[in-house]
């Protein structure tokens, strides 16, 4: 009967992980779907406002520049954090150890 249920447990944890998991990445995606939107709309006000693209400068890019740091931060904290160093890799690594 413990057995049971600390399956359902181990369970409804796995299913809290992948619904965090997939909240975080569905943030992700709507963050650039903005990132994009916002600054094409800014480039293309740009564009038409200061004489067809003859005047344009940093001030015009700025926004997408600075937001773009952000947007990659966030991709790193979503996707980021187990590039070099996943689970897979520190699980070989420790069977690659214990038979040396």
């Amino acid at each position: 009967m413990m057995e049971n249920k600390d399956t359902q447990y181990l369970q409804e944890e796995k299913y809290l992980r992948a619904k965090k998991r997939v909240k975080d990445i569905s943030g992700f995606y709507w963050h650039l779907f903005f990132y994009l939107l916002v600054n094409l709309g800014l480039l293309i006000f740009a564009h038409n406002i200061f004489d067809n693209g003859q005047y344009m400068n940093w001030e015009n890019y700025s926004t997408a520049f600075f937001w773009g740091i952000g947007l990659f931060f966030h991709w790193f904290g979503v996707f980021g954090k187990n590039i070099l160093f996943s689970k897979d890799w520190e699980e070989r690594k420790i069977k690659e150890f214990m038979e040396d």
